[in-house]
């Protein structure tokens, strides 16, 4: 007969590895759920191993860029985000609003509403424009995850006119959103994408004559004298456990009247001074500011960054996003804005910071807004 021990041993290691059975099938079938997408195949990702920074399988950045700067371990983060407080991570009350009416705007005017972390709509020369739409309320997979704060999810899909040109700066699940892009789709004209994105529209329905994915120092020419300049950026991209697959982005719009930088996620690096050396003056620059921190300082911009780079895109204005909506970061949630225009003291740059649903008069360069966040507990 088995010693008593022996048996409680082999007992409780065929729970483990039941366990981890069940843990790995409720993984695989996660993974494969319609929200995550696809990875490029066929004659998408053979245009995709062509491109000059894909290296090894995947895209590159500029720059090296390491997943943490030298002598962090994953430890390190994971002890931070385990174990220390966060402070003022989100708002204990509503953020305040404005919603403007998208719906029956004057053709004429030039504008562009924030919705709250890095999606905004913009109306210019008559084209109505959206970029990195996520108005579900949540920017995760999980169903416990990220979730919007109170009072910034006034906006959905019906409030949203037809759109001319859909910009996915990469396809993070807080810059392109299932539920939002598959309410949108009978709206959207035209896609601009980062290379390998298209896989992930196709096989949500759009169709692939809508879909323009394109690689850095890319050219396309659109209707009525717009054209769009698809630019680096340093950042990664990725929607379950691999990465890299397709290309993140930044954009250069130049319409009749306007050139804006519509600059996605991104690190400081090189290729913002050779932007602005490029195309000279942006009459707004559109840049992400929050969910930084000292464990990931190469793929978003830190507070003493963000102005460095404006003036290197010879901005006239500056729009900062990516903050105010979800906690991605460990900074308190104010924090991004806060700094921002602190640290402007001295460069008095022309900082613009509406409510969310605020309207901005893209031909008023004198138009000021409150700081509203000083009001929000």
């Amino acid at each position: 007969m088995e010693p008593v021990m022996y048996k409680k041993i082999k007992k409780a290691m065929g729970l483990f590895f039941v366990i981890i059975l069940i843990l790995v099938i409720t993984t695989f079938v996660f993974l494969r759920q319609e929200k995550f997408g696809k990875l490029p195949k066929g004659e998408r990702l053979a245009r995709i191993e062509k491109a000059e920074n894909y290296k090894n399988g995947s895209f590159q950045n500029l720059s090296h860029t390491p997943d943490l700067p030298e002598g962090v371990s994953y430890w390190d983060v994971t002890r931070k985000y385990l174990f220390t407080k966060k402070n003022d991570s989100k708002p204990t009350e509503a953020i305040p609003s404005n919603k403007t009416d998208l719906q029956n705007l004057n053709p004429d005017e030039d504008i562009l509403v924030w919705f709250g972390h890095s999606s905004y709509f913009m109306q210019i020369d008559g084209k109505k424009i959206l970029v990195d739409p996520v108005l579900s309320g949540a920017a995760t997979p999980l169903p416990f995850g990220t979730k919007a704060f109170m009072g910034t999810d006034i906006y959905s899909t019906d409030d949203l006119p037809e759109i001319d040109i859909l910009f996915i700066s990469h396809d993070h699940w807080d810059h392109l959103d299932y539920e939002t892009i598959l309410k949108l789709k009978p709206k959207i004209k035209t896609v601009i994408c980062g290379l390998g994105v298209g896989e992930h529209f196709e096989h949500w329905g759009y169709d692939p004559a809508k879909l323009i994915e394109t690689s850095w120092n890319e050219k396309t020419e659109l209707a009525d004298s717009v054209t769009v300049h698809t630019m680096p950026a340093r950042h990664f991209s990725g929607r379950g456990l691999t990465r890299n697959k397709s290309l993140w982005v930044s954009f250069v719009l130049q319409t009749p009247t306007k050139q804006i930088y519509i600059g996605g996620d991104s690190g400081y690096d090189t290729h913002f001074a050779e932007i602005g050396q490029t195309f000279g003056d942006f009459d707004l620059v559109i840049l992400d500011n929050g969910q930084y921190d000292e464990h990931w300082p190469y793929i978003h911009l830190l507070p003493n960054e963000i102005l460095t780079v404006a003036k290197e895109l010879n901005a006239k204005r500056i729009l900062p996003v990516h903050n105010s909506k979800f906690v991605l970061g460990s900074h308190p949630w104010y924090e991004p804005l806060e700094l921002l225009v602190k640290n402007n003291k001295v460069e008095k740059l022309n900082i613009i910071t509406p409510m969310i649903g605020e309207k901005v008069n893209l031909n008023d360069i004198t138009q000021t807004f409150s700081q509203w966040w000083h009001i929000v507990k």
